[in-house]
């Protein structure tokens, strides 16, 4: 996720913690909807995502990945388990 990041220009900043690493990314005015898309597709893979935008801070792309494997391979999105 992160080298797909990187691949459009980001530069993403991974995190460890306990249970999950998490990836955050600023994302300038000007990249293209094309980058775009291709962003969310690499983010949409995680458990969780998500954008923080203010007019401040600009905007940051987020997701966590859990680090431990589902109980069943049979998952419906993130923390829904059969």
């Amino acid at each position: 996720m992160a080298a797909r990041l990187t691949s459009l220009g980001l530069s993403p900043r991974l995190e460890q913690h306990a249970h999950h690493v998490s990836i955050e990314t600023e994302v300038p005015d000007s990249l293209p909807a094309e980058a775009w898309r291709e962003a969310l597709e690499a983010v949409a893979e995680a458990d969780r995502f998500g954008l923080l935008a203010n007019s401040l801070n600009g905007r940051t792309l987020w997701a966590a990945v859990h680090k431990g494997t589902p109980a069943t391979g049979n998952v419906r999105g993130p923390d829904h388990q059969r």
